[in-house]
């Protein structure tokens, strides 16, 4: 019995997880292919865990524990998250910049539409997670995380919100440096037509500076793929230690 407990809280943590998940969370991933994934998680780590005890527990008990596990697991995949919705912050200032605000494209990972630029941002942070082999590392930290957060040992505590808090104001200041080389070109062309407004009151500055802004936006987020993509990387390469770090604050809370 305390085996079999361990597996369904280990599951219950793990589906949590993915529901959060940047890549198994889109509407286009068959639920079964989640419960699948959460299924082999519980197989293959709650054999490392030691028993349960649930003995003393009623229904209500148990049902708390579950309750418990869950809300682990949807904030260590909101942390996994927090990369990805600044790469959509900064798609959405580059879509802006760019003034592709009405081209926007179905995205069937979140279920809403976006920008054309927020979209190759999105699948690029995606392949980049890939290719890096971090999904690996992810499961390792999940693995880990029970070391600092046994099951039913997570507590909630003021430097986990500060460190919360935290990371969700970096989000903004990721999304402008990803977009930075974007934001200065756009700075750059509305110098250049304000200072040809005052020498040529007749030139229409509103509408002539569309395509310029569109065609040099488009160039500059050609040659900056590479400068955005080593970014990204580099603060997606954070995510396992920020789980980590998360589990010991959920532990010592």
């Amino acid at each position: 019995m305390p085996d079999l407990t361990n597996h369904i809280l280990v599951f219950t943590r793990a589906g949590a997880l993915l529901v959060a998940f940047p890549l198994f969370s889109a509407t286009n991933i068959p639920v079964q292919l989640r419960v699948a994934l959460a299924a082999l998680c519980a197989f293959l780590i709650a054999p490392l865990l030691p028993p349960s005890h649930i003995d003393h527990l009623t229904l209500w008990g148990l049902l708390r524990l579950m309750f418990v596990e869950v809300s682990v697991g949807l904030l260590l995949g909101l942390v996994c998250r927090l990369v990805f919705f600044a790469v959509e912050f900064a798609g959405g200032i580059a879509t802006n910049e760019m003034g592709l605000s009405l081209a926007t494209v179905f995205n069937p990972s979140s279920g809403s539409a976006m920008g054309a630029p927020s979209m190759v941002l999105y699948w690029l942070a995606i392949m980049i997670l890939l290719s890096c082999n971090l999904h690996h590392w992810m499961i390792a930290a999940f693995k880990n995380s029970y070391v600092w957060v046994p099951v039913g040992a997570a507590h909630l505590s003021q430097p986990l919100l500060y460190d919360i808090i935290q990371r969700t104001n970096q989000l903004f200041r990721i999304g402008v440096q990803i977009a930075a080389p974007l934001i200065a070109v756009s700075f750059v062309i509305t110098i250049v037509f304000s200072t040809l407004s005052r020498a040529v009151p007749q030139m229409n500055v509103f509408s002539d500076s569309f395509s310029v802004r569109t065609l040099a936006g488009m160039a500059v987020f050609g040659l900056t793929c590479n400068l955005m993509a080593q970014n990204i990387q580099n603060y997606l390469q954070r995510i396992p230690s920020d789980l980590q770090k998360v589990a010991q604050l959920l532990g010592h809370g």
